[in-house]
């Protein structure tokens, strides 16, 4: 364990932000230069925040929480200082919004391990989950990777494959709502780089705290699991931009403006697992399902395409987010309208049209992706694109819905390649006092 005096950014517990699922609010902490409770040195003084709030991400268009869209800009001083909580309602990393730095990481029980390991191993995630998402240094043999760092927004989210419940013998307990994908004719999966037994979503504003992160759960894993794969993701840094605005891709499209926000009226419906009068076990309740996918984007024939081109396959101007049909951004899009000549104006391909929930009886899901480079494959095409996270109550009528209706002639199909698959259940927040997933491993 480091010394305090010495890492006090990492080992000094924030003020709570925020619980149950929302983005947390801001970190007052104590007027500059003020001596804190335990007589130390304050966070703001730490890390150089005087006179910054600090809003958490999960702000777009006023509406708070909205969990595809960057920050609110501010000061680079000040993210830092962000905390998301751990003993929520629901887990974390699911309704916060895009983090700087992501990492995915799917584990395997080691041969012998069952339910006591699981649920040993678990407690010991979890643990260390909350004391990195409150600034702390990790429970053992911390590296000091994240010394001289704030919480930065980190979240750590875990979830259990379709295999995980055969390992431990607990096939009774697991969802209908988990059962395998269906084929996807875009699908090109590696199967070495899908599935797994445990899976867990790392994300944070700064990479170092990250990866400090990725590191202390992996050494937690100790000879209960082994790692399957692991996927490193990015997205545009809080404050980046001069006023705050939907993500882009890799593909310089903006990403995300239809997504679902929480202030939604059936948001909690499409999105979490209810507490009963569903066909979920009890120990998913207020849980999701996480479809995570590898999509690599074929740049070099995407950039060959005109601007005007690029347009026609989303359906949306590629400068503002727009509809083809007119207005900004969050304006309606107006699939009947015509041109000149008589034709749709957003294609009938379009990668937006398709994928609305009007046009797929009403599915929808909540996108929380990652961009992804791995550098120049041996013919020199880059390998990069999209680390797709999608959150929903029923994968069935939210991903496989909307993903046949693109597999039957979506524009965008000839532009990406699906190359790992994968989909977890993720249970709902821990308690205090409990673990991830306690519900499930001693009910």
């Amino acid at each position: 364990m480091p010394d305090q005096s010495i890492s006090a950014s990492r080992t000094h517990r924030p003020a709570p932000g925020t619980a149950h699922g929302a983005a947390p609010g801001t970190d007052p902490g104590t007027a500059p230069g003020e001596p804190s409770a335990s007589g130390g040195l304050t966070r703001r003084k730490l890390l150089g925040t005087a006179g910054a709030t600090g809003l958490v991400l999960g702000a777009a268009g006023g509406a708070a929480g909205y969990a595809a869209a960057p920050a609110q800009a501010t000061p680079l001083s000040s993210i830092g200082s962000e905390q998301v909580m751990f003993h929520v309602k629901h887990q974390p990393g699911i309704t916060q919004g895009l983090q700087a730095r992501g990492h995915l990481v799917a584990f395997d029980l080691a041969a012998g391990a069952g339910r006591k390991e699981a649920a040993a191993l678990l407690r010991r995630w979890s643990e260390t989950a909350r004391r990195l998402m409150a600034g702390e240094a990790a429970p053992h043999d911390d590296t000091d990777v994240a010394r001289d760092a704030g919480p930065s927004s980190l979240t750590i989210t875990f979830g259990f494959g379709h295999s995980f419940f055969t390992r431990t013998g607990l096939e009774k307990q697991r969802p209908v709502s988990l059962d395998p994908l269906p084929a996807f004719s875009s699908d090109q999966l590696d199967k070495s780089r899908s599935d797994g037994d445990l899976w867990v979503q790392i994300g944070a504003n700064d990479a170092l705290v990250a990866f400090h992160a990725l590191r202390a759960i992996q050494k937690e894993a100790g000879s209960a699991a082994k790692v399957r794969w692991q996927m490193n993701g990015f997205n545009r840094t809080p404050g980046a931009t001069a006023h705050p605005m939907t993500a882009r891709n890799l593909m310089g499209q903006v990403d995300g403006t239809r997504n679902p926000k929480p202030t939604d009226a059936d948001f909690d419906q499409r999105i979490f697992v209810p507490e009963s009068g569903s066909n979920d076990p009890a120990w998913m309740a207020h849980g999701s399902y996480a479809v995570v996918r590898r999509i690599r984007m074929l740049l070099d024939d995407w950039e060959k395409l005109s601007v005007k081109a690029q347009e026609q396959v989303i359906g949306r101007r590629k400068s503002d987010g727009a509809p083809l049909t007119g207005g900004t951004e969050t304006t309606e899009m107006d699939l009947e309208k015509t041109d000149a000549n008589g034709d749709l104006v957003v294609p009938l391909n379009a990668h937006a049209r398709i994928t609305r929930p009007d046009q797929n009886g009403g599915a929808a899901m909540l996108r929380r992706p990652f961009s992804y480079h791995d550098g120049i494959d041996a013919d020199g095409v880059p390998d990069a694109g999209l680390l797709f996270i999608c959150w929903q109550a029923d994968p069935l009528r939210a991903f496989v819905t909307v993903q046949r209706k693109l597999d039957r002639g979506d524009a965008l199909s000839k532009y990406i390649r699906h190359e790992s698959s994968g989909l977890f259940a993720v249970p709902g927040g821990a308690a205090e006092g409990e673990y991830v997933g306690q519900r499930l491993l001693e009910g």
